[in-house]
């Protein structure tokens, strides 16, 4: 029988992930969970699967770090409600942590099925995004709110200003909505397009059709992200 943390991350692999994060863990073993994706203790068949995966972590770590960045926000920048809100989720979205976590380098930290391994030989930005999310709950479990802090103002809070200069923080969607009524008297059209991966784990493209025709596609955990990189990607190639 295999031993039950044979495969496991090693205490050298666990110091590397501390030395990327710039964090070094109490407890080990909040680490180790975070980098566990349910398709690894799937394969495994192992008794506990359903709860020794980094899944309620991730669900922890979003609450964390959607309250830093909303504090950050509310005391640093003098902008009303809706401001904040667009800016909170800019910072908080799914492709920025996948983009911050592939940038660290914890696309290859993260312990995987073998036919996730063989399918994409590293892990899908939406399971990075994932990982980011739940590394976040077990530092904040392991050291409350300030042991976060550091790592989310050296990595999402420092994309603030680029953020604001851009203005990347509007809703493209609206965007591009108003600028089809106002030069073509047309509203964009979304569709899916595909959807692939099980219920929990779900990867959708989205097209956007402009005049009745396939103008761009955008790909998401959700619809609405989806939607939202296609508008995106129109809002670009328009110039607008």
């Amino acid at each position: 029988m295999e031993k039950r943390n044979s495969s496991f991350k090693t205490r050298s692999n666990l110091a590397k992930v501390e030395n990327i994060i710039s964090y070094v863990f109490e407890d080990k073993e909040l680490l180790q969970k975070a980098l566990i994706h349910r398709s690894y203790l799937n394969e495994k068949s192992r008794d506990d699967s359903l709860t020794n995966h980094n899944e309620r972590l991730e669900f922890l770590g979003d609450a964390v770090l959607e309250l830093i960045v909303s504090d950050y926000l509310y005391k640093q920048l003098d902008v009303d409600e809706g401001q904040m809100t667009k800016l909170r989720s800019s910072l908080v979205k799914g492709k920025i942590n996948a983009e911050i976590g592939i940038k660290l380098g914890l696309d290859g930290e993260i312990l995987l099925s073998k036919g996730e391994l063989e399918d994409f030989g590293k892990a899908r930005p939406s399971i990075v995004a994932d990982c980011v999310e739940a590394i976040l709950g077990a530092m904040y479990l392991d050291g409350g709110l300030k042991s976060c802090l550091n790592f989310i103002q050296q990595n999402m809070l420092v994309l603030l200003p680029q953020i604001i200069d851009t203005k990347s923080y509007d809703d493209y969607k609206t965007i591009l909505q108003e600028y089809c009524q106002k030069t073509k008297k047309i509203t964009p059209k979304y569709k899916v397009i595909s959807e692939t991966g099980k219920d929990h784990n779900k990867i959708y493209i989205c097209g956007v059709w402009i005049d009745n025709k396939l103008f761009s596609q955008g790909t998401g955990r959700t619809k609405q992200e989806a939607e939202t990189e296609a508008a995106k990607i129109a809002y670009e190639q328009l110039s607008i």
